[in-house]
């Protein structure tokens, strides 16, 4: 993180300031599609993303990215650890641990709603013990934790132009949108570690079961029933993007171009793993270079065309109502050259 955006957040403390910059660490490192679309955020707003996305990271890599042999009750340890660290963080407004400062303090600044940080607790509890979801509406129940509410918590940072509630439920469905992304690009992965986030009736729908996926795992060999799921899964999540999509004209507009420009990278992954014939058993599909440049220079130019209009709106203008954006295919980014491959 650069000292200008913390100067520009008003965030002065040394200890604090060394906080911010650990989380930013944590974006670049691990989110880079999310921390490509910060950059196009107001540089005062930035810290504050990176603070939420690394305490993300951080439980996250405690349910996944620790040695492939650390026990489960290890994991539960850590991650009760972690809890307490979060409450009395959040109760103190500050910690011993960085990453827990950071989010405290951002917390604080934009007064977020405590209870989205403790549901997101009990989804990343959940990971380590369930293992499949029957249905569809099992997976969203535990997506309220794992994605949705991090749509909830980024809401007070981007702010609206209508009131917050109104513009809850698209924030929640874009959330889930990108983790539905994430899903079909991770089977693979996700199934070397035990867990299918693909509806066991969705899969049954098409003959499919897990001893299937993992015989196609193994032999790299592939299925026409894996590919009809994997197509439906697909489909699935583009009616999620296309419910998320309005919201967009929800916010303000300083913050429009951010999530627009996440919302067509998160959504090109679905585009990749079709050029790649739903392939994602066997090897992980990407958007490539040359798209993720196409869409950030179009996320710079909004943010230019934002900057213009208000320096040239005249003070004695109302401002115009706020609209929310028609339901769109997800493809805002059908008008740009035609897509690459998101890592």
């Amino acid at each position: 993180m650069t000292d200008r955006e913390l100067d520009a957040a008003g965030i002065a403390d040394p200890a604090l300031r060394a906080a911010y910059h650990r989380c930013r660490t944590l974006n670049a490192r691990h989110g880079r599609t999310y921390f490509l679309a910060t950059r196009l955020l107001p540089i005062a707003r930035r810290p504050a993303v990176h603070a939420l996305y690394g305490f993300a990271r951080w439980a996250d890599d405690i349910v996944d990215s620790l040695d492939p042999g650390t026990a489960t009750d290890v994991r539960v340890r850590a991650l009760a650890r972690l809890q307490e660290e979060l409450a009395e963080g959040l109760r103190q407004g500050g910690s011993g641990e960085p990453v827990v400062r950071a989010l405290a303090d951002t917390a604080r600044r934009y007064a977020i709603d405590h209870a989205h940080f403790r549901d997101f607790m009990t989804a990343m509890r959940s990971d380590l013990v369930v293992t499949a979801y029957p249905t569809y509406a099992d997976l969203r129940a535990y997506m309220h934790g794992s994605a949705a509410v991090i749509g909830l918590q980024m809401l007070p940072v981007l702010g609206t132009v209508a009131p917050r509630e109104e513009a809850e439920p698209y924030a929640a469905a874009l959330g889930v949108a990108f983790q539905l992304s994430n899903f079909l690009r991770d089977v693979g992965e996700d199934l070397d570690r035990g867990r299918v986030y693909l509806p066991a009736d969705l899969l049954a729908g098409h003959g499919v079961d897990r001893e299937l996926l993992a015989w196609s795992r193994a032999t790299s060999r592939p299925d026409r029933r894996i590919t009809a799921a994997l197509r439906e899964f697909a489909e699935l999540t583009r009616g999620v993007y296309r419910e998320a999509m309005p919201g967009i004209g929800l916010l303000e507009p300083v913050a429009r171009p951010c999530i627009r420009t996440a919302a067509v990278l998160y959504g090109g992954i679905l585009d990749a793993v079709a050029r790649d014939g739903y392939a994602v058993l066997h090897r992980r599909s990407a958007v490539s270079r040359r798209r993720r440049a196409v869409v950030a220079a179009d996320g710079l130019v909004r943010v230019a065309a934002v900057r213009l209009r208000a320096r040239t709106a005249l003070p004695h203008r109302p401002a115009a109502p706020a609209r929310a954006l028609p339901a769109a295919p997800l493809a805002p980014a059908t008008a740009l050259p035609s897509p690459g491959g998101v890592a």
